[in-house]
């Protein structure tokens, strides 16, 4: 590691993401310094703090190595006199002699690059993605050296790189190729980026071979290394050090991501890989030429993109200083914990953390953090990176976004369960649906009546649906798929059909199979080093994000700004993820183990995303932290001293700032989280992935398995298997519905205990309203935790809780009718069926309650017949 570059969109994690900044800040507030001037002042501070650290560098390799880059405005890069201006005036304020100036290769950048080492500025040159390109940056490096000693002035001290950008390349074309779909095309997908890479550096070995450069070298002139940038591996399928492993070669240079960095030190090989296969490296370009694919037009469009990127991160780096500074001062915070008595424990925790050096571990994927064993850790840790990696994958999704719209399609359906649905429901219902975009449901339970619903309100003919299954076999989803492939080519045809279906999974699964043997739309093949409950960054959130208008880089960027947090050099009590995870584990070990999560109604969805990853990730060996999601707050006495409460509280919404503050009076333990506005969610996401893996740490448990999920399942086969043969479903009778069975089934309860209300029902807003009345009066009545789930739905969320906790739960599950119930076709394109929705869900019921009592827990049925919401009221007035 002997440089480092800098850029806005990294300035901004930083200041946004930690307090390090925070007294300067303050300090150059108070000195009435703008905005700009605040920029510039931390920034310039940073760079030369890094440049000193290298310094040794430089001096051992005489100049060689050793250099910080710092980005000349982005507003700038189409303004050659701006430019040169602004270099020259930074080049002197740092005053160090291996500090580099980038510059981006545009029209009007070639000739301020020429003028800058004409006049002993270091340049780095930037957002170069072609031979073309690159040529000029070489020329004008060579021009700029040749008019500096033809006036007299040292050359042998002018240090210069141009920056070759990598797997942006790779990320547009692969999805052309994939969009043509012949084997031709496909046969180049990941091999392009390499291939350009290759023969620009051909080039360079020529320029830098030939006459005009050996006169420089006999002055002294310093070689303008070829550096290989945005190396960080996008597509799953290819290995995560392929842009290092492939692009090593004399006089060059390699800038990689912290992941990429860590992957190579694990696994990567030394060889010298850049001149070799270059005849194939150029008849893969010229394949690519013949099949239609203009790789000129693409890098012209990359370049372009790129300078506007880097503009966008600048702007939102100005706004970042601003807000902050202006949050600053008016005494803002993102969290505050009242802890009471339990905040000695908790400080003490955070100091063995950082004494053990725990959070440097997580992020070098040790899996002793939590297990002696790797299994189902180390192939579970990609979400630390998937906010950085997927923000090179946004324009691919946002080009399906406009494809959609401009052909027609105006509503869609996401299909999926758990981890596959949770996220894009969050964003749905927080950020609502773009002008011009899709508005996109989504369908995560398979009763009858909800999948009717959707089919009656949905036009076939201008309605898309996203398929998304991590393991591309879950039943569920691929039932609800089956269904609607169907419905869609009765409408349009079976040639056409495909063509409003997209899928995500992961790579080799059953669902690419379908999706390529029914020619849909889109494939995307998310990163399998990400569990499902942990997915919200990446395509399986992401791309129904885009669908209906989300600006996914916003939002990824808000989470790289809490990453920038989380990172190994910030101290685990400045840390906000660790900070916030240490207490939810601290507590559950004294007995807080209730979750109760209280949100502003505007971000209210985010509770079922929190429900998932906590409940999924911490209920096992019997231990769990059970989320409390969505039960109204109450006076301090019908509460055991069970609870841990926290808030989620956008901007100043005040909904329960009232309620929180008596409970904290009570002595209830309270953390509030602060969101600015609804970008903050990114922020977010990230910040509970990181407590989740913290206070799995904690708790001493493996937050990335489900060892007990599959038990249902099993059961739930069984049972449709005998279903399929004899037409019926084995599993036991219901309770009577009576007062007697209800209230002699919650005499059962204990001290520390919860009640899970399980509806095997349609839902609707009408059961939803009478399940919370339920629920609330079951709360006050025993002052326990209550929770509530829609089957199975649940199954993908608490359903490892309720099996895997130290089983101190109580299930009430409610079973219904369905008049009207759907058949599922066997496969799609098939009119042949048999099985119907209603025969399933009520073997995941069946299946599920079998399952709960195998592990020993509390169970009850009720099957309410057709009259849902009249049984739920019976239920209500009859506890005692």
């Amino acid at each position: 590691l002997r440089g480092i570059t800098s850029n806005p969109t990294i300035f901004e994690k930083a200041i946004a993401g930690s307090n390090d900044y925070d007294e300067d800040l303050n300090r150059l507030t108070g000195e009435g310094k703008s905005v700009e001037e605040i920029y510039e002042a931390l920034t310039l501070d940073d760079i030369r703090r890094a440049a000193d650290l290298l310094r040794p560098v430089y001096e051992r390799t005489e100049g060689g190595d050793g250099y910080v880059s710092l980005e000349v405005n982005p507003g700038l890069a189409h303004d050659t006199g701006g430019t040169i201006a602004e270099a020259k005036r930074l080049f002197a304020e740092l005053d160090r002699p291996n500090i580099m100036i980038k510059v981006p290769a545009t029209s009007a950048g070639i000739p301020a690059i020429r003028t800058l080492i004409g006049d002993g500025v270091n340049v780095n040159v930037t957002l170069l993605f072609s031979l073309t390109q690159y040529e000029a940056v070489a020329e004008a490096y060579m021009a700029g050296l040749e008019k500096r000693f033809a006036s007299g002035e040292d050359v042998s001290r002018i240090a210069s790189v141009a920056s070759f950008f990598v797997s942006r390349v790779d990320t547009v074309v692969d999805g052309m190729l994939e969009g043509m779909g012949s084997r031709a095309a496909l046969s180049l997908q990941g091999e392009i980026a390499v291939a350009n890479a290759k023969v620009a550096y051909a080039r360079f070995r020529q320029i830098f071979g030939g006459e005009r450069w050996k006169a420089l070298t006999q002055h002294g002139a310093r070689t303008q290394r070829v550096l290989w940038a945005s190396t960080g591996t996008k597509n799953p399928l290819s290995p995560d050090t392929l842009y290092v492993d492939s692009l090593i070669g004399p006089d060059t240079v390699n800038t990689v991501p912290p992941a990429t960095l860590n992957a190579f030190r694990d696994h990567g090989e030394v060889a010298p890989t850049l001149e070799v296969g270059l005849d194939e490296a150029r008849d893969q370009l010229a394949h690519l030429a013949d099949l239609g694919v203009d790789l000129d037009a693409i890098t012209r469009k990359l370049q372009d993109d790129g300078v506007a990127k880097f503009s966008e991160s600048f702007e939102s780096l100005m706004e970042t200083i601003a807000g902050k500074r202006e949050r600053l001062l008016a005494g803002w915070q993102h969290q505050a914990f009242s802890l009471g008595s339990h905040q000695a424990a908790v400080d003490r925790t955070l100091a063995r953390m950082e004494e053990a050096r725990v959070i440097a571990r997580i992020w070098d994927h040790d899996h002793t953090v939590w297990k002696p064993r790797p299994l189902e850790i180390t192939d579970r840790l990609g979400w630390m990176d998937s906010a950085e990696i997927m923000l090179d994958s946004v324009p691919r999704m946002e080009e399906l976004a406009a494809a959609l719209s401009s052909a027609g399609y105006d509503h869609g359906l996401l299909l999926g369960m758990g981890g596959s649905s949770l996220a894009p429901e969050v964003f749905r219902r927080t950020f609502g649906v773009k002008e011009g975009h899709v508005d996109l449901a989504v369908l995560d339970s398979i009763d009858p009546g909800a999948v009717m619903a959707h089919a009656e309100r949905l036009d076939p003919t201008r309605a898309v649906f996203v398929i998304a299954t991590k393991s591309g076999g879950t039943v569920e989803t691929l039932s609800l798929f089956k269904f609607f492939y169907n419905w869609v080519v009765d409408a349009v045809g079976v040639e056409k059909a495909g063509e409003h279906f997209v899928a995500i999974t992961d790579p080799g699964t059953r669902l690419v199979d379908l999706a390529e043997r029914h020619g849909f739309r889109a494939i995307f093949l998310n990163d399998p080093n990400i569990g499902g409950r942990y997915s919200a960054l990446s395509y399986f959130g992401l791309v129904p994000a885009a669908l209906v208008g989300v600006d996914v880089a916003k939002l990824l960027n808000g989470a790289l700004a809490a990453r920038g947090g989380a990172e190994p050099c910030v101290a685990v009590g400045d840390n906000p993820g660790a900070r916030l995870g240490v207490v939810l584990g601290e507590l559950a070990n004294v007995g807080r183990d209730k979750l109760t999560l209280a949100i502003s109604p505007a971000i209210a969805s985010f509770g079922d995303w929190v429900e998932q990853l906590i409940a999924e990730s911490t209920g096992k060996e019997g231990k769990g932290i059970l989320p409390v999601v969505g039960e109204p707050l109450g006076p301090p006495d019908v509460y055991g001293d069970d609870r841990l409460f926290v808030q989620l509280r956008l901007g100043d919404d005040e909904t329960h700032g009232g309620a929180l503050a008596v409970l904290e009076e009570a002595a209830h333990p309270v953390v509030r989280l602060r969101l600015r506005e609804l970008y903050d969610l990114g922020e977010q996401l990230f910040l509970w992935e990181m407590a989740t893996a913290v206070a799995g740490h904690r708790l001493d448990i493996n937050p990335f398995d489900q060892p007990n999920v599959e038990a249902a399942k099993v059961l739930a086969r069984r049972m449709v298997a005998e279903y399929v043969e004899n037409g019926t479903l084995p599993g036991g009778e219901p309770a009577p519905l009576t007062g007697e069975a209800l209230n002699a089934f919650l005499a059962r309860v204990q001290l520390g205990d919860y009640i899970a209300l399980q509806a095997y029902v349609r839902p609707t807003a009408d059961a939803d309203v009478a399940l919370a009345a339920l629920r609330t009066r079951l709360r006050d009545r025993f002052r326990l935790a209550t929770t509530i789930g829609y089957g199975p739905r649940f199954l993908h969320s608490t359903g490892q809780l309720h099996k895997g906790d130290a089983g101190n739960g109580l299930f009430i599950q409610i079973t219904s009718d369905d008049p009207n119930d759907v058949p599922i076709p066997d496969e799609a394109g098939s009119s042949r069926s048999t099985l119907t929705f209603g025969a399933l869900k009520m073997a995941e019921a069946l299946g599920d309650r079998q399952a709960l009592l195998n592990a020993g827990r509390r169970v009850i049925r009720f099957h309410l017949a057709e009259d849902v919401i009249g049984g739920l009221k019976y239920l209500l007035e009859a506890i005692s």
